[in-house]
């Protein structure tokens, strides 16, 4: 897993990559707050609103990132996008409407929907051997998983001195200290060339997605942890702050949960993938999500209530597992099948459809929440994920092929 680490240049867009997803998870907390805050007993419609804000953005604006990036290069527009990202969160404490609440986090995840898919294709350019960059993916996932569970903590401990407001301020010290971190490193150009119509450009990477059958069960498989997933993002706050009865600080302990699941799952991918195969390890962890998330319901209704925040804490360890397992391996994925020069295509193109699922299930889960109940609603989460899987399991049967040669790879590339 550490081999990544000898590219000088590997380590230092990590460690920009960790202080920023530091300063992202503060400011996630900090959002959940906020809507409970301007909302209160209606913060799960609102924080369903603003993630939907978030997911729409992506859609949108994800594909534009190979094409501004091939224009002003991928290290301009990472620290342009960073320097962007923390003026908006140095700005949210002082917001006091939803209206204002929302154009600012609209700007604010345009800029990520630009930065996360041009950070994705950089890294295969700097990390070259196929090991060491399974290696990479496995770090960059610990490094989500690290955030999961530093960032509720942090926030934990910075919440017994200070209002939720601070954490913003804490997330653009992290954009800040990301930019800086880019700015010290050199990323490669890739090689001058004649560029396809812009309308093409924009919609290259999706058609591929669409084409290949591995890529098409990738999007299903983002489907289904859009839709579990959702249930962590949106409902945490107002499940343990409302139906649970609990504080801010069990809040972040309940998310640090996750956090700690999602994190030894990423420590355990390079051994077991290396045992069981990449698709057999993600599916497992999939499944997982699946058949524990209806406990959710009984849970929450039959738990003693001295009791129910513990036991939820153990049920999101348990999603943790599954869903880094889930995810991490994807880049894996797309570089085993994808060409180099298609890389960045493919990347954003996955960046913004897997988003497009979560634009779905975020208000699904906000508004099922306020309406039916957190229960019922993480039961019709979990059937839809379970459908999504049948689906992913067909387009990437057991039997696909492996990594294509160099020869297949061309004719990805020219196809």
């Amino acid at each position: 897993m550490f081999l990544a680490l000898r590219y000088p240049t590997f380590r230092r867009l990590f460690a920009a990559h960790i202080v920023a997803l530091v300063g992202t998870g503060l400011a996630t907390i900090a959002i959940g707050f906020l809507a409970f805050d301007l909302a209160g007993g209606e913060a799960s419609a609102v924080l369903g609103t603003i993630m939907a804000i978030k997911m729409c953005t992506y859609l949108v604006v994800g594909p534009l990132a190979p094409v501004i990036a091939a224009r002003i290069g991928a290290r301009r527009l990472l620290i342009g996008t960073d320097i962007l990202r923390c003026g908006v969160a140095a700005a949210l404490p002082f917001i006091d409407g939803l209206a204002q609440a929302y154009a600012l986090i609209f700007v604010l995840q345009a800029a990520s929907a630009l930065f996360t898919p041009t950070f994705q294709a950089a890294i295969p350019t700097v990390v070259t051997d196929r090991n060491a960059y399974t290696g990479a993916l496995a770090l960059s996932r610990l490094a989500y998983d690290l955030e999961t569970l530093a960032s509720p903590a942090l926030a934990g401990l910075l919440l017994l001195a200070m209002p939720s407001s601070a954490l913003f301020f804490g997330t653009a010290v992290g954009f800040a200290a990301s930019a800086t971190l880019i700015l010290s490193v050199a990323l490669p150009r890739p090689p001058a060339e004649e560029r396809p119509p812009f309308r093409q450009q924009l919609t290259r990477g999706s058609r591929m997605m669409f084409r290949m059958p591995i890529l098409r069960g990738i999007l299903l498989l983002h489907l289904a942890l859009a839709a579990v997933g959702a249930i962590i993002q949106v409902l945490t706050v107002p499940m343990v702050r409302g139906e649970l009865g609990g504080s801010e600080p069990q809040s972040a302990s309940v998310l640090a949960a996750f956090g700690l699941g999602c994190m030894t799952s990423a420590v355990l991918m390079p051994t077991l993938i290396a045992r069981v195969g990449v698709r057999r390890y993600m599916v497992s962890g999939l499944t997982l999500m699946i058949v524990i998330t209806p406990a959710l319901w009984p849970l929450i209704a039959l738990t003693p209530e001295s009791w129910a925040i513990p036991a939820v804490s153990v049920l999101w360890f348990a999603l943790g597992l599954g869903y880094s397992a889930t995810l991490a391996p994807m880049g894996r994925v797309i570089r085993d099948h994808i060409s180099d020069h298609d890389l960045p295509d493919v990347f954003a193109a996955q960046f913004s459809l897997a988003h497009g699922w979560w634009l779905i299930t975020y208000p699904l889960a906000g508004w099922g929440g306020t309406i039916i109940g957190i229960g019922p609603i993480s039961l019709v989460l979990a059937i839809i994920a379970a459908a999504a899987l049948v689906g992913a399991l067909r387009s990437w049967p057991s039997c696909s092929r492996g990594p294509v040669n160099n020869v297949e790879r061309t004719e990805v590339h020219h196809g």
